[in-house]
């Protein structure tokens, strides 16, 4: 079962995220040959995601630490809509594959998105 985390965003500026997948026992998991995609989408039954990362754009993994770096640029999280008042609340998950083709889904949530002022 997937962790619940929830996230928040500032629209318009440079924004990262770490996460850590261990075992029951605190240990890190191993992750070499995996790859991770994360999306923000506004329903789970929307289309299109209002940002989609994947292993080299945007996830680094780190193998031996089970660390996985989340990241988007200021420019893509400008893109992130907040349509009515100060902020916008979407639904994301992160998921991990295996080299085997295995996907396990690690973390779910809201992501909060605060809008920019500063144009």
């Amino acid at each position: 079962m997937a962790a619940t985390y929830n996230l928040t965003i500032d629209q318009s500026a440079n924004w990262t995220i770490t996460f850590q997948y261990k075992d029951s026992n605190g240990t890190a998991i191993n992750l070499t040959g995996f790859t991770a995609a994360l999306q923000i989408r506004a329903t789970p039954q929307t289309t299109t995601p209002v940002l989609s990362l994947t292993t080299g754009s945007g996830i680094t993994i780190t193998p031996l630490t089970g660390t996985i770096v989340v990241s988007a640029t200021a420019v893509q999280t400008a893109a992130i809509p907040v349509v009515t008042g100060n902020q916008a609340v979407y639904l994301y998950d992160l998921e991990i594959t295996s080299g085997t083709g295995v996907v396990t889904r690690i973390v779910q949530g809201t992501a909060t998105v605060t809008a920019a002022i500063t144009q």
